[in-house]
C-alpha cells in the first residue's frame, strides 16, 4: 500500500527539475519502435532533426565526393551527387490541464501532478534534443502562455508558473470548475502555433465537445498533435470498492459505490466519455496516450513511446 506524500498531492519545482535525470527511453520522432504507439501512422509528420535527401544532380566542382551516388553515376556515365538539406528545427508546445476535476487521485498522485510531471519530462527530452518548447497552461479561470525557446532559464520560469497553479487547486475553491476552459485554451494554444509544429495536449479532456474537436482539427491541419489523457484506475473501477472516503483536507464523506449503482453510472459515464474522446482523436488520426496516475509516468512514456516493457 503506497502512502501519500507532499509531492503526491502537490507538485513543485525542485521534483519536476530532477524529473530531467530520468527523461530519456522514448521520443516523438517518427521512428518509433514497433511496440510504440507511435509507430506505423499512416500521415505522420512527425520530424526528427538531421538531413533530409532533396535531389539528385550532375556533379559540380566542389561537391563533396562522399554524396556521390555511384549506382547513377555507373547507369548513366555521368558523375551524380545526392544533395542534402539540413531540416529546421521543430518546435513543441505542450498543453497543460490544472482544473478542478485533475484535482483527483485514489491511491498515489493526483492527476494534477501526473500531468505536470508528464509535461517537464516531456519539455526536458525535447531540450535534450535541441528542439525549443513552450507551454500553454490552464486552470478554470485563466491562461498562462510561454513562447518556444530552448533556453532553460525560460522553461524553468513556466515550470515554475505551473508549480503555483498546481498548489492552488483545493476542492474548497469559492469557483467551481469551467468545462468551457478547454476549449478557451485550445483557442489559445492555435493563436500560437504556426506550421510544423509538434503539439502535446495533456489532459483529461474534460468538458470535450465539438468547438474542441474543430479547434483541434484546424490545430492539425498544418502540425502534429499527441494526446496524453490522464485518469486514475479508481475512474474505471470505482464499484469494485467497498466503501469510499472522500476528503478535501478537512471534513471527509463515506460513499457506498453499490448504493443505487452509482459506482455502475460512474463508471459508464466515464468511459463513454473516454470513449467518445478517443474515437473522435482516433478517427483524425491522432494518436492518444493514456496515463494512470499509479505507475511512474517515466515508465509509462517509455512503454509507450519507446516501446520499452516495464518490469513490476
Amino acid at each position: 500500500m503506497h502512502t501519500p506524500t507532499g509531492e503526491d498531492i502537490y507538485t513543485n519545482l525542485h521534483a519536476l527539475v530532477r524529473l530531467r535525470y530520468t527523461a530519456r527511453g522514448f521520443n516523438y520522432l517518427p521512428r518509433q519502435p514497433v511496440r510504440s504507439l507511435l509507430s506505423g501512422r499512416k500521415r505522420s509528420r512527425l520530424r526528427g532533426r538531421g538531413l533530409d535527401f532533396d535531389e539528385l544532380r550532375h556533379y559540380r566542382p566542389g561537391d563533396d565526393i562522399r554524396n556521390m551516388d555511384w549506382r547513377v553515376t555507373n547507369r548513366t556515365g555521368k558523375p551524380h551527387v545526392r544533395v542534402y538539406t539540413e531540416e529546421r528545427d521543430r518546435p513543441v508546445v505542450i498543453l497543460v490541464d490544472q482544473r478542478l476535476p485533475m484535482f483527483f487521485g485514489s491511491q498515489h498522485k493526483m492527476k494534477s501532478v501526473v500531468a505536470a510531471e508528464v509535461a517537464a519530462i516531456t519539455a526536458w527530452r525535447v531540450l535534450s534534443v535541441g528542439d525549443r518548447i513552450g507551454a500553454i497552461l490552464f486552470n478554470d479561470s485563466r491562461t498562462l502562455e510561454a513562447r518556444p525557446t530552448r533556453n532553460e532559464r525560460r522553461v524553468m520560469g513556466w515550470l515554475g508558473d505551473l508549480t503555483t497553479m498546481n498548489n492552488e487547486l483545493t476542492v474548497t475553491a469559492r469557483r467551481g470548475s469551467n468545462p468551457d476552459a478547454l476549449a478557451q485554451a485550445l483557442l489559445a494554444l492555435e493563436r500560437n502555433v504556426g506550421h510544423d509544429y509538434l503539439v502535446v495536449l495533456i489532459s483529461d479532456f474534460y468538458g470535450w465537445n465539438d468547438t474542441t474537436l474543430k479547434t483541434i482539427r484546424r490545430i492539425r491541419r498544418h502540425n502534429d498533435i499527441v494526446c496524453s489523457l490522464i485518469y486514475d484506475p479508481l475512474e474505471r473501477d470505482i464499484s469494485m470498492a467497498e466503501k469510499l472516503v472522500v476528503s478535501d483536507g478537512k471534513f471527509q464523506l463515506e460513499i457506498d459505490p453499490e448504493r443505487q449503482g452509482l459506482g455502475q453510472k460512474f463508471e459508464a459515464s466515464f468511459e463513454s466519455s473516454v470513449a467518445h474522446v478517443q474515437g473522435e482523436l482516433k478517427r483524425h488520426d491522432i494518436p492518444v496516450i493514456p496515463i494512470d496516475t499509479v505507475t511512474p509516468v517515466t515508465d509509462q512514456l517509455r512503454e509507450k513511446l519507446g516501446g520499452q516493457r516495464v518490469l513490476v
